[in-house]
Parts: structure tokens; sequence; C-alpha cells
């Protein structure tokens, strides 16, 4: 065991300094620069992630690996510990085994829980995904190599759950049940389905556009941060949107991402339904929040007030909220264009503080 909050922070610390250098490592499909066993056990993991989950594409994994390298930087890491003074008294002695049900739809999308478990002094026991079952293990591994102190504190499975005190997990409404259903009991944080929607003005210039399209396309808008929804005013016009998305043109020339945007196309114009097609995305005004892939929900909002009342009838179901910062809400916190998948280490899925919850058990 890791004893010391010292020891686990500085253990996460080095993590993402080795993370940063091998998002870049994939990236650029060389993995010179990398000298350790596990890091290129990672690096290997990341190229043949493909195989395993088509989503997975090197530069979507990269980009997760290189977005997750940020979350521990030292003072980060050490402002946000801070928050926390019971985490000083955390030792292996008070630990718990926290059974973390992993979800798949983007890489390593379990790491925060991660993290979270084991800087509060717990044990980690992830049931890992069909979709991602490598990355989060050489992740682990990784980890163990920089303080092996970690090995007792990490482990992996694909069966079922078993001698664990605590648990999370991260799935569908559907799953949600399920895992209601047996993990009741027990201590525990069960997230459901969640999606994130943008406010727009009409008076953003192309670099806000621009931005809200990694909100919108990064890895394929799978994430329940990915933006899936438009609020825009009753004139608003979509030339300008259009203009700036179209560096997201080769989404197009991956298979699962075009079937789906075929698919939908096809529907639409079957049912004579009004749509804006971009040439690789549709938009398409509807009431729903949560859109599939290829398709942008969008929704008119008349006034002020119409808006805050759609924010507050959808509270429950919103991840998170981006808009231009001149824009301000009283129903609910927003982050800027491009932000919606690089959060905070404070920024709890569910809005759910994941660390008060480990370390009140």
């Amino acid at each position: 065991m890791v004893h010391s909050l010292e020891e686990r922070v500085s253990a996460f610390e080095i993590l993402g300094k080795k993370l940063k250098r091998i998002a870049l490592s994939i990236e650029k499909t060389d993995p010179s620069p990398l000298d350790t066993r596990a890091e290129l056990e990672l690096f290997r993991s990341a190229m043949e992630a493909g195989k395993q989950n088509a989503w997975f594409t090197k530069n979507n994994v990269s980009r997760a690996i290189g977005s997750l390298s940020q979350m521990p930087g030292e003072n980060n890491l050490k402002n946000w510990a801070g928050q926390y003074p019971e985490l000083s008294e955390s030792t292996g002695a008070k630990a718990k085994t926290i059974a973390v049900i992993m979800a798949g739809n983007i890489p390593l999308v379990g790491f925060h829980d991660f993290l979270c478990v084991l800087i509060a002094g717990h044990r980690f026991l992830g049931k890992l995904s069909s979709q991602d079952s490598k990355l989060p293990e050489a992740l682990g591994n990784l980890l163990v190599e920089i303080n092996p102190g970690f090995k007792e504190s990490i482990s992996f499975s694909e069966g079922p759950l078993e001698k664990f005190d605590a648990v999370i997990a991260t799935g569908s409404n559907n799953s949600a049940r399920y895992f209601e259903y047996y993990f009741g009991k027990y201590p525990h944080i069960i997230r459901k389905n969640r999606s994130s929607l943008a406010i727009l003005s009409g008076n953003e210039n192309p670099d806000h556009l621009k931005a809200l399209g990694e909100d919108v396309f990064s890895y394929f808008g799978l994430g329940c941060r990915n933006v899936s929804k438009l609020m825009v005013p009753a004139d608003y016009r979509f030339d300008q949107l259009k203009e700036a998305w179209k560096e997201w043109e080769s989404l197009a020339q991956h298979s699962k991402y075009f079937n789906n945007y075929e698919y939908h196309k096809a529907i639409l114009l079957v049912n004579k339904e009004p749509h804006i097609d971009t040439g690789f995305c549709l938009l398409k005004e509807d009431t729903g929040l949560s859109s599939p892939v290829s398709l942008v929900f969008y929704e008119k909002y008349h006034d002020r007030t119409h808006l805050e009342e759609y924010l507050r009838s959808w509270k429950e179901d919103l991840q998170c909220i981006a808009a231009d910062p001149d824009i301000k809400v009283q129903a609910a916190e927003t982050i800027p264009f491009g932000k919606s998948q690089q959060p905070e280490l404070w920024d709890y899925a569910d809005g759910v503080d994941t660390l008060k919850f480990l370390l009140s058990l």
C-alpha cells in the first residue's frame, strides 16, 4: 500500500508527465521516446485499441491520454487535494475495496474514478468494459511501475465482482436499474445517462464556433460531455456554423460514423423532415436532448425566460453546458466553448463529489 498522501500525489504527478509523452508518441506513431516496459505497454495498447473498438481511433486515444495528462498537474492535484483535510488522514489501515464499473464509450473514461479511489487511499477494483479492456490495465501497470506500492491496491476483473465494500457504477438508464438492484445494499454512486448542450447567442465569432466543434465532434460525440443539443435564438442562421465546422469533414471517412450519417439522413429524407445537411453531419430541430451519432439536435429559444425554463427542466439530465462567457444563465453554470471534454479534477460527473463519498466510507 502507498500509505502517505504525499506519495500518492507524487506518483500521479509523475503519471501525468508520462501520459503527456505517451500521447505525443501515439500521435506520431513513434515509441522511441518511451524507455520503460509499462510506457511501451500503454503505447502498444493504444495503437491496437481500434481493433477492439472501431471508435477508438489513434487520434481519439491520443486525445484522451493527452487530456488526462493535464488532470494531475502539480498545482491542480495539490490544490484539489488541499480542499479535503481528511485526505491527510487516509492510510492503508482504513482502506476499503471500491468496485468501479467502467464505461467504454470513450478511451479511459474511468480515469477520474481510478484517480479518486487511489488518492483517497482505497483499493481500486475495476470491472472492465468489453469496449475498453486493455487501456485501463496498461494505465494501472504504469502507475505501479512508478510506485510499486500501488500493486496491491489495483486490480481489474472481466468477470463477476467479489469482495468489495462500495461501488461506483457508470452506465445507461437501463443498466442503472440493474446496478441499483444488485448493488443497492452497498454504499454507492450510480450514474445514469446524461447529455450536454451549448447555448448560442448568434454573436459568436468563427473561433468560438470552431471551439464548439470540439465539444460536438471529439470522440465522434460519444461522451456524455459531448454537446448533442444546441439552443439557438429564434432567428439564428446556420451558415457561419457550417463554415466553422468544415475542419471536421474527415469524420465522414470513418466507416462506422459515415454509416450512422447515411442511416439518419435516409430516415430524415424518407419522412420528409426538415434538416440541415453539412455533408458529414445533420442538424435537426428537435425537443430531445440526446442526439445519435452524426445528428445534432437544435431548439430555438425566444427569450431569456424561455431559455432558463428549458435548462431547469433538463437539470437532472445535463452533464455540462457550453456557452460564450458573455451568456449568463441562472439555472446552471456554463463552461467556455471547446472545454467540454477537458474537465478539471473538481468537475465531478453528475455533480456528485466522488472524493467526498470515498472519504466518508
